[in-house]
């Protein structure tokens, strides 16, 4: 009786004390919890980034990372080694990362299934394995350096990602790991990653004409032994951005492995000198102001003219020309005389009035404002430079933003990137419209363009190569000598092709620029090179409004300088699938203008139209047969057509189509805008209820 009074007495002491230790104190209870339980904290899950029809360029997906919890491995120097043959890691490199005094630590980020499966089957002591959030790009180098890419700790750290970081970025998880009976660490379940997703984006970009775009690019880059190149594609009428190429390319998936300076976007941050294509802007300057005349004749000294500190040189003699004459043969001389009737002041203001000297409002991130000096520390010298395109420096952005101003009717928008932004679980929100400023009065903006005309269309012009089949294009070419920085004065064997140009003529809907930083051989200019660029990238452009316009000319014959291929080039010029549901990017467009023709009209319409899955890009009423010309045909954009269409439009030509699926056309391969041989193959595949 005795002996079980003291036993009872005795277990009810240490039923007060856990008591105490646990509710009480606590102590107990979170000494207890120490032992078994780790909080991990795990990088958010971010928002997607897709074109503006929904194409998807920037995801989320889970990926394993392997983590230690350091205090409660017993044999560090056999764990690291164990661990380092799983992961292809040296043992110092396992064992620096598991000797760290932290209570947690990441051994490798984003394991393969096979890594993951290894680390798994070794059963490890304080190791485990955790889901974390990895960004994956699905078409690689597709507008990469736009793009931009998000760090391993999941903040972004170039272009778009680092733009919208703010938007895209969720929230941390917490994710509580408990320990089994042998030690093991085992993640708790229960943990919905899609809690802490942050918001999704959608650019003004558009894939397809993107990938088209690049190809294009890297195909001339190649040809012409160029070290690089750019491509920009705005609609003038808003500031979308719709393309925006540049070579080499970047895939953000290989961050990890490519230095940071190697990430950038160039098109942003590179400024070199316009060259000639800075010639249409003090014309119209000298027109806004009245300076000159459109009739008035320039003495243009036979291609040679001393001013103070210079002499300007034309890479051909000619006597007297007209403001139309001077851009059409591209003379620095008249250029300059018509930028001292000008005068500084009012020349600099122009300029800087057309987003020179300053960023281009787009919020792109580090971009460059380029480099315009005060007019008040202008010399004659220094003037006459600027009037043809040296002395200063602009980003090929600005010079897009300045061309598609002309093609506005003399309205600036600020280049616009962002089309729409969506909450989680949300309906997508339309961002807003470009700032714009009028800085040309209507009638310039089109007397400048009328003028830009004679430059691709008339026989002396310099920009006769991107003239298109049908469709009138405004264009300036422009070869820049590079500063060579050793000798202190311009290289005679370093350049940069420039075009800038829109098309039609009559209603703009895009306006584009263009350059190739050196190109080797003797054929170099901006006329030979980069013109015929420009026709390709608009000719796809066009196609994708349902205008068929083919280049009139190519690439001249060049000694083709063998290069390294791409890597990306093969991968952007796949066809882009576009989802069944996209984005609202288009709801608050601005109607069209009264006195913009027919085709501007339906231009219009169509974009005001982009939130319907049926349409994306300007298209008849009524299938149109397909042109082919000299054995060459020019893709339109089948999507959202039935098969009896397709094949109605196609039945004039000789193409192989291959039809797959029922209903409406959602993808198509070779994409919109690309020129094939007459008996190509064209797969189209068809979805139902779209």
């Amino acid at each position: 009786m005795g002996v079980g009074v003291g036993l009872l007495l005795f277990f009810g002491v240490l039923a007060v004390r856990a008591a105490h230790l646990s509710v009480i104190d606590g102590r107990g209870l979170e000494r207890g919890e120490r032992q078994t339980l780790t909080v991990l904290r795990v990088a958010p899950a971010r928002g997607t980034i897709t074109d503006r029809h929904g194409s998807e360029l920037a995801i989320t997906v889970q990926a394993p990372s392997v983590y230690a919890v350091p205090a409660q491995i017993t044999d560090k120097q056999a764990t690291a080694r164990k661990l380092a043959k799983a992961l292809g890691k040296s043992t110092a490199t396992v064992l620096a990362r598991l000797e760290k005094r932290s209570p947690f630590v990441y051994v490798d980020r984003w394991l393969g299934a096979s890594e993951a499966a290894t680390v798994r089957a070794l059963e490890l002591s304080g190791v485990g394995l955790v889901d974390e959030p990895r960004r994956a790009y699905p078409h690689k180098a597709l507008a990469g350096r736009l793009v931009g890419f998000a760090n391993i700790d999941g903040r972004g750290a170039r272009g778009i990602e680092q733009m919208e970081d703010g938007w895209l970025a969720g929230r941390a998880r917490t994710v509580v790991v408990e320990r089994d009976a042998r030690q093991h660490l085992l993640p708790k379940a229960g943990v919905d990653p899609r809690s802490s997703v942050g918001g999704d984006v959608a650019l003004t970009l558009d894939a397809t004409l993107q990938a088209e775009a690049e190809t294009a690019l890297y195909e001339v880059v190649r040809q012409t032994g160029s070290r690089g190149g750019f491509v920009v594609v705005l609609d003038p009428q808003t500031g979308d951005l719709l393309a925006l190429a540049e070579a080499p390319g970047f895939d953000p998936g290989a961050f990890r492995t490519t230095p940071y300076p190697q990430t950038a976007s160039w098109a942003f941050l590179n400024a070199p000198e316009p060259g000639s294509t800075l010639k249409p802007f003090v014309i119209a300057t000298a027109l806004q102001r009245g300076a000159v005349r459109t009739d008035e004749l320039f003495d243009c000294e036979q291609g040679r003219w001393k001013v103070p500190g210079k002499v300007i040189h034309d890479v051909k003699g000619h006597g007297l020309l007209d403001p139309a004459g001077i851009l059409r043969v591209s003379s620095n001389i008249g250029a300059a005389k018509v930028g001292f009737r000008v005068g500084a002041q009012p020349h600099y203001e122009m300029l800087r009035a057309l987003g020179f000297g300053s960023r281009s409002g787009s919020g792109f991130p580090d971009e460059s404002a380029g480099l315009l000096r005060s007019w008040k520390s202008w010399r004659t010298v220094d003037h006459a430079n600027v009037s043809f395109g040296q002395g200063l420096n602009v980003t090929v952005i600005q010079m897009a933003g300045a061309m598609a101003t002309l093609a506005s009717g003399g309205v600036f928008h600020e280049p616009r990137l962002i089309a729409a932004r969506r909450q989680p679980g949300g309906s997508w929100e339309t961002a807003p419209e470009a700032k714009s400023r009028r800085v040309l009065r209507p009638e310039i903006a089109r007397t400048v363009m009328d003028m830009m005309h004679g430059v691709v269309a008339d026989k002396g012009g310099t920009g006769r190569r991107a003239a298109l089949e049908g469709v009138a294009v405004a264009g300036k070419t422009g070869t820049a000598q590079k500063l060579d920085l050793v000798a202190k004065t311009y290289s005679h064997k370093d350049y940069q092709a420039w075009f800038i140009g829109a098309a039609p003529l009559e209603a703009p809907m895009i306006a584009v620029a263009v350059m190739l930083d050196e190109p080797r051989g003797k054929i170099h200019g901006g006329g030979s090179i980069a013109a015929p660029l420009f026709a390709r990238v608009a000719s796809a452009a066009l196609a994708q409004r349902g205008v068929v316009a083919l280049p009139k000319l190519g690439l001249p014959d060049l000694a083709r300088v063998d290069l390294p291929k791409n890597p990306s080039a093969k991968k952007t010029a796949t066809r882009v699938s576009r989802p069944s549901s996209r984005p609202d990017v288009a709801a608050a467009k601005a109607k069209p203008r009264s006195d913009r023709k027919s085709a501007k009209t339906n231009a219009s319409e169509s974009r005001s139209q982009a939130a319907k899955p049926r349409r994306v890009a300007m298209r008849p009423t009524a299938p149109m047969p397909l042109a082919q010309l000299g054995g060459r045909v020019l893709l339109p954009d089948f999507r959202g057509l039935s098969r009896g269409e397709v094949q109605t439009m196609a039945a004039g030509v000789s193409l192989r189509l291959v039809l797959d699926g029922r209903g409406q056309a959602v993808t198509q391969h070779p994409a919109p805008g690309t020129i094939v041989a007459g008996t190509s193959a064209v797969r189209v595949h068809f979805e139902q209820g779209i």
